[in-house]
């Protein structure tokens, strides 16, 4: 399967700016057609197979095809979106292909496909509605068309398997004979969903589409991307946040084999164009470059520290969620407990760095990039560029990895347009490994002062947080604050994330930002803040010398799904029975609707090896549209989330990046996995009540449920990350 096919409302030989996916890569067809072919066929688009809906399309042979508009990073969409059509639908599953539904076709339409953003975990939970009622009405109009024939009410006719049967008389007509005059009738606005007791295919774990031509190596991801007369970009940014290119000696490198062009990009950066990548790569070491890093001079993650630290106590605090007086209530209290916590910038290491081919010619544009938001990379091409957004043409490919580097930061797709309107042929760019750790959007560095106290019978009156950091939605968003405030970095400690029932309780949030640019990191703000709450809960449960798992049963008495999966776990991991030497950690974490609990088993040897035996992971996603997936990347979630608390960590010195490939920041290698457990306790039981996340869902417990087992193990407590900052140590 090729999801890089061209989108079939527009004729193959009227897009000359269409690709076809070819055994030897993606072929783009001559750059001097591009600017009439592409506006004639966008103009005079019609369907050539017959579209039910514009999710929709059914081809004589029955063949469904159906339209993705989020981007498939691994999550699993290009099976579960297309389950929430055909459930609705009746097709023959086998039948079924999905296909990205094209950036360029959906502006010219109106943006008929809504929204095409992946992130936040929305392509389930925020698509689920409108994919089943296409689904819906792709059925009923072909079933309108069938009674028509027959002559007959529509209500005698069923359909199921791509088939629309008369009760009465037994007479059959197929999905693909219908197809064609059915696309012609008027699109039911209301349908009846199915109920979920009803469902057949949702929560079945067919096969997924995309894995035989995964496993041959079919999909086109961007680094694959071929067209004729391409050229290669290798680029170099100033290594030290905050400082800017000074100059280059271009001629030094001119004479290199295969070097084409040197081409200053903004004031920050210059790229090589060559050949081939290895040459501009080799040529663009050899480049004199003098940059201009005096502005730089003290940036260092040490300076940084001190001053996250130092905004605990600033007034400039705004307060996210406030229940009773809580500074009465820790005036009051018999014994309080006050601990410090932090974690590190995080990189997002992606395991396909950051890439996108780019032809400009003609008041025109077209890219074939990784991106998480399709529309937004035409957003910020045609910006770049000066150009309309309906001059530029983007296409999806399949990413070697998001975890939201590739969603709003969008700084590979500019510099790609513009090195390839400065050379004036199609160009790929491919970022080094060292240039991608060192030029991300990080996770934040942040840092918590938390304090709680007991009164005299035991009983938690009392919990205040204080957070200070860098914003993401000040560095990335802007747009979305509120006030000038960024209360997303409090997510997981309001009341609707807590679950917990407290008489008295406050989070508040300082900003610090910083020359680092920081970014969504998968889970984003719930990754670090359900390490410093689920921790914190740990410490208060052995300071009132209660078991922490019992110590959050009647804290969670008002939150009967949180507690159910609390529960769940612990029975499924015989929580305190582990084996001689092996030690215990929980945490249950709520992320956007979905629920996650894990239970971490470890042991810990005489020289501080950490070996991690267990994770046994509950997840309460509302509704499991296809089980095997959510198992799938509640492993990765676990995975990633441990290998960032053992060894994660990127470090400043001068406004530099420390940390460079993967020998300074390590992943997780498989002979160091432990054995993961996952069991899904879905409990939605209404299709219209909210659906919970899956793709992040399982990053914010495993942090404090490590922990918490180090303590078990220990005695020691661990309030900062990464652990190879203690004297523990990861152990295979």
């Amino acid at each position: 399967m090729s999801t890089a096919r061209l989108p079939p409302t527009i004729s193959r030989r009227g897009f000359a700016f269409g690709i076809s996916a070819l055994a030897g890569g993606l072929v783009l067809r001559t750059p001097a057609a591009f600017a009439q072919a592409q506006a004639q066929a966008l103009a005079t688009a019609k369907p050539v197979q017959p579209e039910l809906t514009a999710w929709v399309v059914i081809q004589p042979d029955d063949s469904v095809l159906i339209r993705i508009a989020r981007s498939d990073m691994g999550q699993g969409i290009f099976t579960s979106l297309p389950m929430l059509v055909a459930e609705e639908l009746e097709c023959d599953w086998a039948r079924v292909k999905p296909e990205y539904a094209p950036v360029a076709e959906h502006l010219a339409r109106k943006r008929v496909w809504g929204n095409m953003v992946t992130t936040d975990s929305v392509s389930v939970r925020r698509s689920h509605d409108y994919l089943r009622k296409a689904g819906a009405q792709a059925r009923m109009m072909l079933v309108a068309e069938a009674a028509s024939r027959w002559n007959c009410p529509a209500e005698e006719c069923t359909a199921r398997n791509s088939v629309v049967t008369h009760g009465p008389s037994g007479r059959t007509l197929r999905y693909g004979a219908l197809a064609q005059a059915a696309s012609a009738r008027p699109v039911p606005e209301n349908v009846a969903l199915k109920r979920p007791q009803d469902w057949r295919l949702i929560g079945t774990s067919t096969r997924p589409f995309d894995m035989r031509a995964k496993v041959t190596g079919q999909p086109i991801y961007a680094i694959d991307v071929r067209v004729p007369g391409m050229l290669h970009a290798a680029v170099s940014a100033c290594p030290a946040y905050g400082g800017k290119l000074k100059s280059f000696d271009a001629a030094k490198v001119m004479t290199l084999p295969g070097v084409r062009q040197v081409v200053q990009v903004g004031d920050t950066a210059v790229a090589v164009v060559a050949s081939s990548w290895w040459q501009a790569k080799k040529a663009l070491e050899a480049l004199p470059v003098v940059w201009d890093e005096a502005a730089s001079a003290d940036v260092s993650s040490d300076a940084i520290l001190k001053t996250l630290q130092q905004g605990l106590d600033a007034a400039d605090v705004v307060v996210g969620h406030r229940i009773g007086d809580v500074d009465a209530a820790l005036a009051s209290a018999a014994t309080r407990v006050t601990a410090d916590y932090q974690v590190p910038y995080l990189a997002h290491a992606t395991m396909e760095p950051q890439t996108c081919t780019a032809h400009v010619a003609d008041g025109r544009a077209e890219v074939w990039a990784p991106t998480q938001n399709g529309e937004g990379t035409a957003q910020v091409v045609a910006q770049t560029l000066g150009l309309d957004p309906s001059k530029v043409v983007v296409h999806k490919c399949h990413l070697g990895g998001g975890f939201g580097r590739r969603g709003l930061s969008q700084d590979w797709a500019r510099q790609a347009v513009l090195i390839a309107k400065a050379v004036g042929q199609p160009v790929k760019l491919i970022w080094t490994r060292e240039e991608d750790m060192r030029h991300d959007f990080y996770r934040p560095m942040v840092v918590a002062r938390q304090t709680a106290g007991f009164d005299s019978t035991g009983r938690l009156v009392g919990w205040k947080i204080r957070l200070c950091g860098s914003s993401i939605f000040a560095s990335l968003a802007p747009h979305f604050m509120r006030n000038g405030q960024d209360l997303s970095m409090m997510n997981s400690l309001h009341k609707a994330d807590m679950g917990y029932a407290l008489p008295a309780f406050e989070v508040g949030y300082v900003m610090r930002n910083t020359a680092i640019p920081v970014g969504f990191w998968r889970a984003v703000n719930y990754s670090q803040n359900g390490f410093f709450r689920e921790a914190f809960l740990d410490e208060l449960a052995r300071a009132s010398k209660q078991d922490p798992y019992q110590f959050r049963r009647p804290l969670l008495a008002q939150a009967p799904r949180t507690l159910a999966v609390l529960d769940e776990a612990a029975r499924r991991a015989n929580w305190g029975k582990a084996p001689a030497g092996v030690h215990q950690g929980i945490a249950v974490v709520e992320f956007d609707d979905a629920l996650c609990a894990q239970v971490v088993e470890l042991s810990v040897d005489k020289d501080g090896g950490v070996k991690v035996h267990r994770v046994v992971c509950v997840i309460d996603p509302v509704f499991a549209v296809h089980p095997d997936t959510i198992m799938a990347q509640m492993e990765g979630c676990i995975i990633q989330a441990l290998g960032a608390v053992l060894t994660g960590e990127i470090t400043f010195k001068a406004g530099r990046a420390e940390q460079s490939n993967f020998h300074d920041y390590p992943l997780l290698r498989i002979h160091e996995t432990p054995r993961i457990e996952t069991h899904i306790v879905a409990s939605g039981t209404d299709a219209g009540q909210p659906w919970g996340a899956v793709g992040e869902t399982g990053v914010p417990p495993l942090a404090p449920a490590l922990v918490n087992a180090i303590f078990a193990a220990t005695g020691q407590r661990v309030r900062s990350l990464p652990l190879k900052h203690h004297t523990l140590r990861p152990k295979a």
